[in-house]
């Protein structure tokens, strides 16, 4: 018993409970993100994802365990791929470089509403509240942030079977662009071989970092006008 709790006292909960934190954010970027696909593949013809129960705030049915773990640890990470049929289009490549771009502009959107509730009532709540669980829970408005930020750049990559592929194919001609398609299986191959040689980390890291620079300058903005509607 005593070198179980000499175990317990002496382990580092830190690394875990960050984790944890960024689990909530997680699941919210992922299913708004799933979520908007289908929502803008239902609104132009193709109501597949309706029809298979996609179009829900459920995160479960959008889950993918390891691209949930990969967002949480990593911080760049997808999840299950809503299901779209591009022949319900009026125009198919077009109708899916829309549907495809739906998912990343859902997290820019995320980031932004994030960053400005964030800023805004942050001199609020550090000047009011002195409860560490409370303060801890208003973090989360910044750790959305900072995921939805890369889930959407991440996604943006034009690599099989991100976003960013799709956008990329349907300004390719059809022949083109049937060819491609037929090895999306394969591109998630390529995604984690890219990952565990560092490639796609170092690159998204700086690219993520300067991108939400610039979100913050927004949020500067409103943490102005919080301290002077708050702390007058």
């Amino acid at each position: 018993m005593s070198a179980w709790q000499n175990f317990i006292n002496g382990f580092d909960f830190q690394p875990l409970l960050e984790m944890l934190m960024f689990a909530v954010p997680a699941l919210i970027c992922i299913t708004l993100h799933e979520l908007s696909h289908g929502y803008v593949a239902c609104r132009l013809g193709d109501t597949t994802a309706k029809d298979a129960g996609r179009l829900t705030l459920n995160p479960i049915r959008h889950l993918d365990i390891v691209g949930f773990l990969m967002l949480i640890v990593a911080h760049v990470g997808w999840a299950k791929p809503v299901p779209v049929n591009m022949y319900r289009f009026e125009n198919p490549k077009r109708g899916m470089a829309i549907t495809a771009l739906a998912g990343p502009v859902s997290n820019f959107i995320i980031t932004a509403v994030s960053i400005v509730l964030y800023c805004f009532f942050y001199p609020l709540v550090y000047s009011r509240t002195s409860s560490v669980f409370l303060l801890d829970c208003f973090d989360l408005l910044y750790y959305t942030a900072y995921l939805s930020l890369g889930l959407g750049l991440f996604n943006l990559l034009p690599i099989p079977p991100l976003d960013g592929s799709k956008v990329l194919f349907a300004l390719l001609p059809d022949s083109a662009y049937a060819k491609l398609m037929r090895y999306e299986r394969y591109g998630m191959i390529l995604l984690i071989a890219l990952a565990y040689f560092g490639v796609t980390g170092q690159f998204l890291s700086s690219v993520i970092g300067a991108v939400f620079e610039r979100f913050l300058d927004l949020g500067d903005l409103f943490f102005r006008w919080g301290c002077s509607l708050f702390l007058a």
